[in-house]
């Protein structure tokens, strides 16, 4: 089914957001050793697409995702999950902040050992209700305002202000504008957006560099004993609680809580039965 030209132009605009951030982000990862992997070819995977799987086996599509220990031919471990994002309309944005959040919470989940940095870079309209949705979920949010967004094309010759009545016809003219213009040009849209939107771009790549450079600042290990018991009632649970005795010499070990904490206040918890699968989870993070 072809796509209609509203859509097409939206295409063009994402592209663009798209195009604009893989500078940063590439300047970002040659500063921190880091591999930047983003569409495209690479010989670590087969396909052009950057997709990560979850731990139930789902295969999920990226923009960006920065790691360490990575090259063209090998996979590295990820430290950030970067996605980007162009909508128009207020009634879309919600949806569209439950996408992203479906596509890279499991991925966290099934990399939780690595505690990767979730990032979204919105452009366009979005409500402080979808941001908020997605800050509440741990996310970093960077938002191009729509109107940096028109601005940024007018500099170079283009009217990308659209709403609902816009007619096809404009936008085939839009896309035969933006066609014509020499690679440069369109280069300069991207650079436009970029410095129209600086202060947002450092606080957001700030917040990617307290992850990227965190270090443990302390490991919690809780050795837990005893026997667990299963209770018919809260009150018979309280009746058992009151007359426990604390101090009842050596038990059966349960399991080992553990919780390592960052200096940026990140955490990473783990709960484990036996000292051999303790300790290996502790390697992960042992020149942390």
């Amino acid at each position: 089914m072809a796509k209609s030209p509203a859509h097409k132009f939206g295409q063009i605009i994402g592209d663009v957001l798209e195009a604009a951030i893989a500078p940063l982000l590439n300047t970002f990862a040659q500063k921190h050793g880091l591999y930047l992997d983003r569409k495209g070819r690479r010989e670590a995977r087969n396909s052009k697409k950057v997709t990560w799987k979850d731990a139930r086996g789902n295969v999920h599509d990226l923009d960006f995702v920065l790691e360490r220990g990575g090259t063209e031919k090998v996979t590295g471990t990820p430290v950030a999950f970067i996605e980007t994002a162009w909508r128009r309309y207020t009634k879309h944005s919600r949806n569209k902040a439950q996408e992203i959040q479906g596509a890279i919470l499991p991925l966290l989940e099934a990399h939780h050992k690595a505690g990767p940095f979730p990032g979204i870079i919105l452009a366009g309209v979005f409500t402080d209700g979808a941001i908020e949705q997605l800050r509440s979920s741990g996310f970093a949010v960077l938002h191009f305002h729509y109107e940096t967004v028109v601005s940024a094309f007018r500099e170079a010759g283009i009217d990308a202000a659209f709403d609902e009545t816009t007619p096809d016809a404009e936008f085939d003219r839009k896309i035969r504008a933006w066609d014509t213009l020499e690679p440069s040009a369109r280069c300069g849209v991207g650079s436009l957006l970029i410095k129209a939107n600086q202060a947002a771009i450092r606080e957001f790549l700030s917040q990617l560099e307290r992850t990227v450079t965190r270090r443990v600042d302390s490991v919690r290990v809780l050795p837990l004993h005893g026997t667990a018991q299963a209770l018919a009632s809260v009150t018979d649970a309280i009746r058992f609680i009151a007359g426990y005795v604390v101090n009842q010499g050596p038990q059966l070990l349960v399991k080992f809580e553990i919780e390592i904490v960052y200096n940026n206040g990140d955490k990473i918890c783990g709960q484990f039965q036996d000292q051999q699968a303790a300790v290996a989870f502790l390697r992960n993070y042992e020149t942390s």
